[in-house]
């Protein structure tokens, strides 16, 4: 799937919201109405599309700000440990 997305088992609507994630990252200037229209006619809606915009734009915003503020990066083991704990417990901490 990271390879070759449009030969992965993803469904199409799935599919086409990665491809729009993917103009979101490398070209979102260049963004407009038709971009839109693949996702409608996978019934994405406009929050569905907001959600996904959203989600892209946070993680890039994320990964800028540890970049630029020398935050270390985890290690592998810490990585499966959080991995463990949000599939565990879930991503919101009481």
């Amino acid at each position: 799937m990271l390879n070759d997305l449009d030969s992965s088992p993803l469904t199409g609507a799935e599919k086409a919201l990665l491809h729009f994630v993917d103009k979101v990252n490398q070209g979102s200037p260049q963004i407009g109405p038709a971009d839109f229209v693949p996702l409608r006619d996978h019934c994405w809606t406009d929050e569905q599309i907001y959600y996904a915009i959203t989600v892209c734009a946070l993680f890039n915003f994320y990964n800028r700000w540890v970049d630029a503020t020398g935050v270390h990066a985890l290690s592998d083991a810490a990585h499966r440990e959080g991995g463990q704990r949000s599939a565990a417990y879930g991503y919101v901490r009481k």
